[in-house]
């Protein structure tokens, strides 16, 4: 099975999302900035990343672990990837998960700042107290995507 975690850029909640997903960061404590900094395509994006899938592992069930960054899409990029998948005969193979419900003002206010207009070192503090917010819903988030993945395994819908 194939899990696509997306939000707007694919720099913050889909890559801290799909890390809890595949066990990179301790899901019972708040990460620190720096451990945060450590995982793949975090705060590291650019504009040419926006709309490529980006592989982040592989979980203990044997499922391949994606982000990817959206823009301003919204629920609509969960259509079109089930969508193609649906196309390709492998509805069933994939699982999109929209990160954005779970994204705080503060981390949009710091990933913008650090991301589109450059300025890390005003951004990336903002960003942490957001990220730290929304942690135990992103956790949430990756739990039950995980057993979404137990759950198609095995043919239970």
């Amino acid at each position: 099975m194939k899990i696509i975690y997306h939000c707007f850029g694919g720099a913050h909640s889909s890559v801290l999302a799909a890390a809890l997903h595949l066990g990179l960061i301790d899901k019972k404590k708040s990460p620190s900035m720096e451990e945060l900094l450590a995982l793949p395509y975090f705060d590291k994006t650019c504009d040419e990343d926006f709309g490529s899938i980006r592989f982040m592992g592989i979980d203990e069930s044997g499922n391949e672990v994606y982000i990817l960054g959206k823009k301003n899409m919204g629920k609509r990029y969960s259509n079109i990837l089930l969508g193609i998948a649906e196309i390709l005969g492998a509805k069933n193979e994939l699982i999109a998960v929209d990160c954005m419900s779970r994204v705080n003002l503060n981390m949009k206010l710091g990933g913008f700042t650090s991301r589109r207009m450059g300025m890390v070192k005003l951004g990336r503090p903002v960003l942490g107290w957001g990220t730290r917010a929304t942690f135990k819903a992103l956790v949430n988030l990756a739990e039950i995507t995980r057993l979404k993945t137990m759950h198609k395994g095995r043919g239970i819908k």
